[in-house]
């Protein structure tokens, strides 16, 4: 049960925004706000979508497997929601999650979802928003993984990195490298290959810091285009 000094807050969240009251009440009344530690499974690939699971704090790490294979899908955090298709299509679970970072997660009844979206257009087009942005997230990292080498692909992500850690040029890898090198499409001896290459680029990594000596060196290898690396596009 959600304490009301919560419900305020949560009321405030992009998801909830134009929704009715009665919509709000429908969907907090059978919510759970949890505090979660790191590594701990929210969602598993192949079972049913019971929730759905909206950030509020912290990182996510979607995953998939194959037989003895494992690779990252995506690295999220708040405000957004994720594995969103599943609930509205009330189906299984195409990708699991885990938290990367001690997090936040507001988890709502997927059934109060699927009623809110038939009562609300409010609602309706909350979720269509989060639907559309991980079609675009998506299209972007296709796009990244199709059209860029692997150290391009690195060079990219170190550059958004930087920009997104105020352009100090030191930063922390806020994750394992095992799990950078999947998001990137890179086996973890590749990533440690990529690394060596970037010492060429005036670019340090001390265990999971980062010191880049030579920015423009750098950004000039990345050469980044907005239509894959701005997410706001």
């Amino acid at each position: 049960m959600l304490h009301e000094k919560d419900t305020s807050k949560l009321a405030k969240l992009a998801i909830f925004s134009g929704c009715r009251k009665e919509t709000l009440t429908l969907l907090l009344q059978g919510a759970f706000l949890q505090k979660i530690p790191a590594r701990v499974e929210l969602a598993r690939e192949g079972e049913n979508a019971d929730f759905l699971h909206v950030i509020i704090s912290g990182t996510v790490e979607l995953y998939a497997t194959c037989r003895d294979r494992e690779t990252t899908i995506a690295v999220i955090g708040a405000p957004h929601t994720f594995i969103v298709a599943a609930v509205v299509l009330d189906r299984f679970y195409l990708k699991s999650a885990r938290v990367l970072q001690p997090a936040k997660i507001l988890m709502i009844p997927a059934l109060a979802v699927r009623k809110a979206m038939k009562e609300d257009t409010a609602f309706a087009v909350a979720i269509a928003t989060e639907l559309a942005i991980a079609y675009r997230n998506l299209a972007e990292d296709l796009k990244n993984q199709k059209l860029r080498s692997g150290l391009e692909r690195l060079a990219n992500w170190l550059v958004l990195r930087d920009r997104e850690t105020g352009e100090t040029h030191r930063f922390v890898i806020p994750f394992e490298k095992k799990v950078l090198a999947a998001r990137l499409g890179m086996t973890p001896e590749a990533l440690s290959r990529g690394f060596a290459a970037l010492a060429a680029y005036k670019v340090a990594i001390t265990g999971s810091e980062v010191a880049i000596h030579d920015p423009e060196s750098l950004t000039l290898l990345a050469k980044p285009d907005p239509l894959i690396d701005d997410s706001h596009i």
